[in-house]
């Protein structure tokens, strides 16, 4: 009645009728009514553009551009608008003058209001012209939508105004005799068509973008992302996205193809929202102590600061970062829900659609319907779809830009706060901690904002569902529910297990990596001592139990994915069971059937995604715990230093007391000191009385407790261990000051760095690797000694800069920079040293004990006192770590200042003397690198430079350039040999298993659903009940089979995924132990551990995943495909083109993807690792007052990993959006032919679009996997090529059985002629050596550094394989016999003592072939014996990684127990280069002469002392023998070698 009434007023508004149901629906020739096409046509339009026009002044609002320039796009669109206003205008003055009044036509309402409506609508959209140019909004999603139904909704009318016409001419053309006054309607015909013309050429102008705006916030360049001016459409479909994709596809990207990134996403405009609101939020939440004015979040030449929370009075609760991300970024995560709500709308319209299809196909056999409603179904259906794919990639995309900027703005903020965090916040994290903070917890927060709108989706969807099966098969469909509610827990019961399997396989896994880099580390010794088989056996052994784990896993996961599979068909079966054994009367038909399995459809993914979404939320909320516990942790004080130039001195402390951020601990109390104007002053002490301390309170660093600190000026620090930035030597001098050449080149000289220079492979622009690997501590020193001095500062604080270097480098960086001569004699310098030498030079001497001065004042005055300096001196000296020269000079100044000194002082020095170091063999002193001929080890740290090391360093990297080979970063495709591989190594049968399976799987469902139809179908079922059960029993079990057969088929691959991966391990540990040891010197360790982490880990875990999800995926859509052909066979017709546009999207996609993910990922370490650098170097940073740079470059460097990563994202929904377009076509294509087929089998037509509707998601998937699978299959890859390397020889031989059981007997060994390289393509190391040692001869072997020792002793165990010439022993050539036949016949005590973790048995007898006693035994003679027995677990005592709880000392004898307990015939001694404490070596060597009286031993000797007792002495030079004698013999001609390197070393 109510809809009649509202008719009759719309009958009276237009003067004809408004609705007229047999016009429009019950024909076979629908059309509206005049009256509706010219109210509800033209008003929803309208509607529309009016609702929606709030977004377009937003976009005017939000824009960063201003000025479009006039050009033809917009004039046009000015001009044709001004013209439909005219047209609009007209209809309105014609409607006055043609009818009502005088006229016999009646004015009716509609002739007023409709054109008033168009023209205030049109008024609008000319506003927006000059608006948008002038705000420089280059397009609109509003007009082109209101131009768009504009066109559409006047096509009926387009038809109606034709047929009049048509009609009129009829009459005309009847030449009856009234005549017809038609002006009105030919006036109304003429102005509607040029009305039309004028709507669809705005259409069209709308589809183009306006040009590029004159004034922009941020330069526009070249590169610049095509989206910012790209139009409405082009935005919706992405294919402003093509010109990448076909880039992509046509070779590899580079990071020089993409584009910048869009100005919104970039830090200068996130950041500043972020901490107006971050402020905002602090002092909410911290009450300020004095009611001062609020200041504003600061946004001053961009730099954004952020309040310290701690610094605001007293504290209410922990600022939280929740609050700011939400009113930062909370406005574009709204506008996306509303997409979200849009598109779970629409999701279920398409089963309303659906059930009407399947009704119209039901009256069709009865009464043949008019053709055109099944159409307007399928192209409704269509239509739906196709809205819902793009509102649904708007949605992702918003999602996303929100992941993104969230993420920007965290990383910022926390590395904003780590460059201002105190110490001791600092110190109660790990650097590691602090950095996951970044790499994990924010990144976490980018993963669940896509998820976060499924808290309030998932339960709409579950309830809308719900609603619609309530009234399909009512009551009946809580059964459904049940059996999907109680899977729930069940899979979150299995999801736990999997969790607990999950953490035991990283332990495994860890453990195994662990281990594999330690035996990757010490491979050396491992192949000295052939150990290689037990430790392959314990890396096995521990893949074995992973391999459990996984196996474990494997089952769980088929489980699970086994109910997931069965869990769709048991709902239904239980629903429709449960539906027709309620009651009689209720009978399946196919729309029920059909609508219902569709709607079950949709309620799978909600029910899913809730557990899932769930946990996630948990992890976030421990990220946002830590993220807010780290930016509410304390600051430093910025108060804890004065800059007071009123005070006499450039820094002072008065009565300070300091404590690292302990309160109880105070580190320092009562300092008092003044450092006057360009004055040098040094601070001495022994080791931990608080020296650096010292330095870091002036730095600000400490906290003050009491007292005051003042400086005055610009500060320079060099820190004790010396901080470098991964980057170029130049960039770590120059530390963000321009390049002045010639400063810079007196800096170097000054800082003794030219020759290291030199020495790099690229001189100063050579890359220093991170925490400045390859350098040495000495030449990192400098460098950070060099920052400091070309920083041109006034004060400088110097932490022992010289502790690191020789000591004539040390005197000459004093003389030239540090000294009273020196480039810094002007400035104000602060110097904690422990050269003593330098000390009378100084201006003012403190001295600390404890963490207090003891006593200060001159060098002279000090040594009256005869107080805590004379003490320190004398200690100094004891430890013997002063030169000749040094203690002369020393000598010099005592007797000076105060004689009676000098006998104490003498005693002293006899205590430090002893022999000295042989390396620096006659090596006269103008050669030297330095001057200073004679180089002792500094304790400290290993010296380093002797002219033969730096040599032959140089000679090295002239023939390698690089040493270490680049990686190659896969491009392109992947070979179908590794897919054959991959196959082999999983096995054919289960290869062959998992595809028949998955094929009798979706012969099962199809089955099952073509069982339905008939089911659905049958009539006679009504009164049948025994017919009915048999469909019930016949549908349960299809069920079965589907359940058994899902099962098996997912247990089939992943069992066969794990074998692979078992078998591919097993190749690689097997192939990278047998490599040749110049492969272990050219590959970098990590490369090696990360095939064995990260490539076998993803062959453990990430590629089973990733293949059952294609493979059931492929059966799927193979199944869609069948099915549809079933039913209408005429859609095979079309699959062929639909196809080839898939393979193309596929192909486009991959290749681009692919590559953008590997920008991506090498882009994002950079983030991490500076901000790693940062967190170690922030002292320094802090006193040079370099923040800004360095947070600038922290956002340079998360722009660019967003360069890289925004186009990846757009890949995504660009293939999204192609892909399910194509899944439509498929929906139109099976609708259509359906309903247009004259297809009379409803079930069959409601089984085919069901299919269809399914399939998009499917496609996205399949897509999505075998591009992941492309990217993953790498690994495989990867492993490969490492067991395809260059091997060694073979270990064992079976011509190995024949030779003696106990060679060698005696002992002899003798070397014709022999040569050797370390590589193919390098010089010979070892020129035709030739010389005869007989069996229990004692021989040292001597020569400078580079001179080919130690190659000597690697050829002797094939360690370097011969390149001419032999060794034989016992008279057998060595190259006959296997590798491990030789070397476990020989024994050798290695330079540095390597241990591996495990027990102190294990690492005396691997292979467990000794007894207790022996290894007893061997402690005893190697003086262990009370050290073992004073462990609570003796033998079994656990040794840490490399033997770090061990000291040196214990270390190299336990390498000596080793030897004594193999004691062949044959010993090779590695003498230890660092000098071992002397008591050690002292055992060392009496065991060996007690011990291995009987043997042959070889020492390669850097001591002359320790060789003067052997028989014979070999000198090398170059590779060549130069000498062979007696030592005595040798000794007694002067002329000789070996007599000047005794001389030199004071032995003569």
């Amino acid at each position: 009645m109510g809809d009649a009434t509202a008719f009759s007023s719309m009958d009276e508004f237009c003067g004809s009728t408004f609705w007229d149901a047999n016009e429009t629906w019950w024909t076979t020739d629908p059309d509206f009514t005049p009256c509706f096409e010219q109210t509800v046509l033209v008003w929803a339009p309208c509607a529309f553009f009016w609702l929606f026009m709030l977004f377009d002044f937003w976009y005017l609002k939000a824009s960063l551009d201003k000025n479009i320039p006039w050009n033809r796009l917009n004039i046009s669109k000015l001009l044709i608008n001004v013209g439909l206003l005219v047209v609009t205008a007209l209809d309105l003055i014609m409607s006055f003058v043609k009818k009502g009044g005088d006229s016999e036509l009646p004015l009716y309402g509609v002739d007023i209001w409709t054109p008033i409506i168009k023209l205030l609508t049109f008024l609008m959209v000319l506003m927006f012209i000059p608006l948008n140019r002038k705000y420089g909004v280059q397009t609109s999603g509003c007009q082109f939508m209101f131009w768009f139904l504009l066109t559409i909704f006047s096509i009926p009318r387009c038809r109606t105004e034709a047929r009049l016409h048509q009609e009129r001419g009829q009459i005309i053309g009847s030449q009856q005799a009234e005549p017809h006054d038609f002006t009105w309607e030919t006036y109304q015909f003429a102005s509607f068509f040029i009305f039309f013309a004028f709507t669809c050429l705005m259409l069209i102008l709308n589809c183009f973008a306006d040009q590029l705006p004159r004034q922009t916030k941020y330069y526009r360049g070249p590169k610049e992302i095509p989206e910012l001016s790209a139009s409405f459409l082009s935005r919706i479909t992405y294919s402003w996205f093509d010109r990448m994709a076909l880039k992509g596809y046509r070779n590899p990207l580079e990071e020089k193809d993409l584009w910048d990134l869009r100005p919104q996403d970039s830090c200068k405009e996130v950041m500043p929202t972020f901490a107006h609101y971050w402020n905002k939020n602090v002092r909410k939440n911290y009450k300020r102590a004095s009611g001062g004015q609020e200041p504003k979040a600061q946004f001053s030449n961009g730099k954004v600061s952020f309040e310290n929370p701690q610094s605001n009075g007293r504290k209410k609760g922990m600022a939280s970062i929740m609050p700011p991300i939400y009113r930062s970024f909370g406005g574009i995560f709204l506008f996306g829900s509303f997409f979200k709500l849009i598109t779970d709308i629409l999701t279920f319209a398409q089963p309303q659609v659906l059930s009407l299809i399947i009704g119209y196909v039901e009256d069709f056999a009865k009464v043949p319907q008019p053709e055109w409603k099944g159409i307007m179904y399928s192209i409704l259906l269509f239509v739906l779809a196709s809205a819902q794919t793009f509102i649904l990639a708007q949605y992702f995309h918003r999602m996303f830009i929100v992941g993104l900027r969230i993420r920007t703005a965290l990383i910022n903020c926390i590395y904003r706060k780590a460059l201002r965090i105190s110490n001791a916040a600092r110190k109660a994290s790990t650097v590691g901690e602090i950095v996951n903070l970044m790499a994990v917890d924010a990144q976490r927060f980018m993963d669940l904002t896509t998820y976060l709108n499924m808290l309030w989706s998932a339960p709409l969807q579950i309830a809308l569902a719900l609603y619609f099966l309530w009234q399909q098969l009512g009551p009946s469909v809580l059964a459904g529910l049940a059996v999907m509610i109680i899977m729930i827990p069940l899979n979150g019961f299995i999801a736990s297990r999997i969790k607990t399997y999950q953490i035991r396989q990283m332990k495994y896994k860890d453990e195994r990596v662990k281990l594999m880099n330690e035996v990757l580390s010490g491979i050396k010794v491992l192949k000295l001592y052939a150990w290689e088989p037990s430790f392959e056996k314990q890396v096995l052994d521990i893949r074995d139990k992973e391999i459990a784990t996984l196996r474990a896993t494997a089952y769980l996961n088929a489980s699970t994915s086994f109910l997931w599979s069965c869990a769709p068909f048991l709902v239904s079966l239980v629903t429709f069971a449960t539906y027709v054994l309620i009651d009689e009367n209720n009978v399946l038909d196919a729309k029920k059937t059909f609508v219902s399995l569709s709607l079950f459809n949709i309620l799978r993914f909600p029910l899913t995604m809730l557990p899932m979404l769930i946990t996630n939320l948990v992890q976030t909320q421990v990220s946002v715990q830590r993220i807010n516990k780290f930016l509410n942790s304390e600051e430093l004080d910025p108060n804890n230093v004065q800059h007071d130039a009123s005070k006499p001195h450039p820094m002072s402390i008065e009565n300070g007391h300091f404590s690292w951020g302990d309160e109880d601990e105070m580190t320092l109390k009562n300092i008092n000191m003044q450092v006057p104007k360009n004055n040098l002053v040094a601070i001495v002490g022994t080791v931990g009385s608080g020296k650096s301390s010292v330095i870091q309170a002036l730095l600000g660093e400490m906290e003050k407790i009491s007292g005051t600190v003042n400086t005055v000026g610009k500060m320079a620090y060099v820190p004790q261990q010396a901080w470098i930035q991964n980057a170029t030597v130049r960039d770590n001098i120059l530390f963000g000051k321009p390049y002045d050449r010639k400063r810079y080149n007196k800096v170097i000289d000054a800082c003794a760095l030219r020759t290291d220079i030199e020495i790099l492979s690229a001189g100063d622009l050579t890359e220093v690797g991170e925490k400045g690997i390859n350098l040495s501590g000495g030449q990192k020193q400098r460098i950070s000694l060099a920052r400091a001095v070309y920083h041109n500062a006034d004060l400088y604080l110097l932490d022992d800069p010289l502790s690191a270097v020789d000591s004539h480098v040390g005197k000459h960086i004093f003389e030239e920079v540090i000294g009273p001569k020196g480039m810094l004699a002007k400035k104000t310098r602060v110097l904690v040293t422990h050269g003593i030498t330098f000390l009378p030079q100084t201006d003012k001497i403190y001295v600390m004990k404890m963490g207090e001065i003891s006593e200060n004042g001159t060098y002279a005055e000090l040594l009256k006192n005869r107080g805590a300096f004379a003490d320190f001196l004398m200690q100094h000296l004891q430890e013997g770590e002063e030169e000749e020269e040094e203690l002369n000079q020393i000598k010099r100044q005592l007797s000076q200042t105060d004689p009676a000194l000098v006998a104490p002082f003498e005693k002293a020095i006899l205590l430090a003397r002893t022999e000295s170091l042989s390396d620096s063999i006659s090596v006269t002193s103008a050669d030297s690198l330095m001057g200073g001929s004679l180089r002792r080890r500094g304790k400290r740290q290993d010296s380093y430079d002797s002219n033969a090391s730096a040599a032959s360093l140089k000679k090295k990297q002239e023939v390698e350039g690089k040493l270490i080979e680049t990686e190659k970063s896969q491009t392109g495709g992947v070979d179908f040999a590794v897919y054959k591989h991959y196959i082999k190594s999983v096995g054919i049968f289960l290869s062959v298993a998992t595809l028949v399976l998955n094929f009798v799987f979706q012969a099962f469902q199809i089955g099952s659903n073509l069982w339905l139809t008939q089911w659905s179908n049958d009539k006679a079922v009504e009164h049948d009940t025994g017919l009915r059960n048999m469909y019930l029993g016949v549908y349960g079990a299809f069920g079965f089979g589907q359940v058994v057969t899902s099962f098996f088929s997912t247990l089939a691959l992943s069992l066969g995924c794990i074998y692979s991966a078992a078998y591919l391990h097993e190749t690689l540990v097997h192939f990278v132990l047998r490599w040749p040891m110049e492969l272990f010197d050219i590959t970098p360790q990590g490369r090696v551990v990360n095939r064995f982490s990260k490539d076998v880990d993803t062959c453990d875990n990430t590629l089973p995943l990733n293949l059952r999800v294609a493979v059931s995926q492929l059966f799927a859509v193979l199944a869609t495909i069948v099915v549809i052909s079933i039913s209408t066979p005429i859609f095979l017709a079309v699959i062929v083109p639909i196809g080839f546009i898939y393979y193309f999207a596929q192909r486009f996609y991959v290749a681009t993807s692919r590559q953008l993910m590997r920008l991506e990922s090498v882009s994002r370490s950079p983030i991490y690792s500076h901000f790693g650098e940062t967190v170690t170097g922030v002292s320094t940073i802090r006193a040079y007052t370099v923040q800004d740079r360095f947070i600038e470059e922290s956002d340079n460097k998360v722009d660019k990993n967003q360069v890289c990563k925004y186009p990846s994202l757009i890949a995504n929904r660009w293939l999204a959006v192609r892909l399910e377009m194509v899944g439509n076509l498929i929906i139109l294509f099976a609708s259509l032919f359906a309903v247009l087929g004259g297809q009379t089998n409803p079930g069959l037509v409601g089984l085919s679009v069901s299919y269809a509707l399914q399939v998009t998601q499917t496609l996205n998937w399949l897509v999505r996997m075998s591009s992941d699978i492309e990217t993953n299959i790498v690994s495989v890859e990867r492993i490969k090529e490492y067991g395809e390397t260059k091997q060694e020889a073979a270990w064992e031989l079976e011509e190995d059985k024949k030779k003696p059981k106990n060679w060698p007997e005696d002992g002899r060994v003798e070397f014709k002629d022999f040569q050797v390289r370390y590589r193919e393509g390098l010089e010979l190391v070892l020129r035709g050596v030739s010389f005869n040692i007989s069996g229990g001869q004692k021989v040292g072997i001597v020569g400078r550094t580079g001179a080919g020792k130690s190659s000597l002793t690697l050829a002797l165990f094939r360690i370097i394989e011969s390149a001419g010439g032999k060794i034989l022993i016992d008279g057998i050539d060595i190259a006959t016999m296997g590798l491990h036949m030789l070397r476990s016949r020989l024994t050798i005590i290695p330079q540095d003592p390597v241990l591996f973790s495990g027990s102190l048995r294990s690492n005396l007898d691997p292979f467990e072939v000794k007894t207790d006693d022996e290894i007893w035994k061997a402690l005893e003679l190697s003086h262990l014996k009370a050290f073992a027995k004073s462990l609570t677990a003796g033998l079994n005592h656990e040794i840490s990684e490399g033997g770090e709880n061990l000291s040196v000392g214990q270390r190299q004898l336990v390498c000596l127990a080793r030897a004594l307990l193999r004691k062949t015939k044959v010993l090779v001694l590695d003498e230890a280069t660092a000098a071992v404490d002397l008591e050690t070596d002292d055992l060392i060597q009496k065991t060996i002469r007690s011990e291995f009286r009987e043997c042959t031993v070889l020492t390669i000797a850097h001591r002359l002392n320790t060789i003067l007792d052997s028989d014979k002495v070999i000198v090398l030079d170059k590779g060549q023998i130069t000498e062979f004698d007696a030592p005595s013999a040798l000794l007694a001609d002067p002329k000789s070698a070996f007599f000047s390197m005794a001389k030199d070393a004071n032995l003569v």
